[in-house]
């Protein structure tokens, strides 16, 4: 393959505190089976990438355990496959990265090992289908320095945070700004993916070494809109940016929309994995509509427009509606939830009302008994 991946596991942890307490931004569950990292895996899988490096920062034993070896990905090898690069690499410090640039100083033996001529690194910010052959096929012929995948023109919500945004000319990216209003609230949105030539990925980090640089989008890409051809390619298929817990969840619930899941999901090439689980049971008093449903659960009440992971179980009489209800947790009879996300291990008992919001969804942490 003409690339290696790096992909960032922990860079946007700030966004969802809740979730990343206990576990990776890479690992958060997402769409009844699956973990945020799943998603840029996959997309580097299919485009035949061979050599993938997860950059980690702190509770990252969760994302260990479901990657592993990578044989769930076919990336088990000997040579090259998955690699878990720790937050310790080759820059002596007992701190920790905070930014992008800082996280690659980290990774300069790995990335002076590689023997691919270009370089693909992504976010697990991002929930989407992307060929990344199509992308360097782009920075081959545009003859770009660096290229920048974006979202043209995506509607504005409150509730999301869409970071940084760009100008472009000509498939040229000629300004960059980041949260500041946009008018007619649209925008040309970055989806965190850098891919560019691993040679001269090399000798950004080694000069931002020696002169103490330490935002990737600021102290490189911003500083050099002039000097260096930095293109922008359009990623035009679905896309759903998790920027907030709030995000998060219209993320989840877009997956109910048959649309967009036979987009993401529909030739089943994205991978996680593999659990062997029973086959979910439903109960002569289960009702579901318009739901995902991952398998070794129990149903007995109704569940409706909500996405159920593995191993959950509903009971008699209980109400399901517009809710994420994570791995292992339990429902109590003729309990009601709307609005609700419910983190692994979460018990609900009997008669228990709880309600959220569209807008403002209620989060119950891992292992909490209501």
């Amino acid at each position: 393959m003409r690339a290696v991946g790096i992909i960032f596991s922990n860079i946007h942890d700030n966004n969802i505190p809740e979730l990343v307490r206990v576990r990776s931004f890479g690992s958060i569950p997402f769409g009844g089976r699956y973990r945020l990292i799943d998603f840029p895996l996959s997309n580097m899988v299919n485009s035949g990438m061979d050599t993938v490096g997860i950059i980690t920062k702190s509770n990252y034993q969760s994302l260990m355990d479901h990657v592993g070896s990578g044989k769930d990905w076919d990336l088990a090898r000997k040579d090259g496959g998955v690699i878990i690069l720790p937050p310790f690499g080759d820059v002596e410090s007992n701190t920790l990265y905070n930014t992008r640039l800082e996280a690659l100083k980290g990774i300069t033996s790995f990335l002076f090992r590689a023997d691919e001529e270009y370089v693909v690194m992504t976010d697990c910010d991002s929930v989407c289908r992307i060929n990344y052959n199509e992308v360097l096929d782009y920075h081959i012929k545009s003859q770009a320095d660096i290229t920048l995948v974006y979202k043209k023109r995506v509607p504005i919500s409150n509730s999301i945070d869409y970071g940084t945004t760009f100008e472009i000319q000509d498939g040229r990216i000629v300004n960059l700004s980041y949260n500041s209003p946009l008018e007619n609230k649209q925008a040309n949105v970055f989806i965190n993916v850098f891919v560019m030539k691993r040679s001269l990925l090399q000798n950004i980090v080694m000069d931002s070494i020696s002169h103490n640089k330490k935002s990737f989008t600021n102290d490189i890409i911003a500083e050099n809109l002039k000097s260096m051809k930095i293109m922008g390619f359009e990623h035009k298929g679905f896309y759903a940016g998790i920027s907030s817990l709030q995000a998060y969840y219209e993320s989840n619930m877009a997956m109910l929309d048959s649309s967009n899941r036979n987009e993401i999901f529909g030739d089943r090439s994205v991978f996680t994995k593999i659990r062997d689980s029973a086959p979910t049971k439903y109960g002569n008093t289960a009702v579901v509509k318009n739901s995902m449903i991952a398998d070794g659960c129990v149903i007995e009440g109704e569940v409706e427009n909500s996405i159920i992971f593995r191993n959950v179980k509903v009971g008699r009489g209980a109400k399901i509606k517009n809710s994420i209800i994570m791995q292992n947790s339990v429902l109590g009879e003729n309990c009601t939830l709307n609005c609700i996300i419910t983190d692994k291990n979460v018990t609900v008992k009997d008669r228990v009302c709880l309600s959220g919001n569209d807008n403002h969804p209620f989060y119950v942490g891992k292992g909490i008994m209501i």
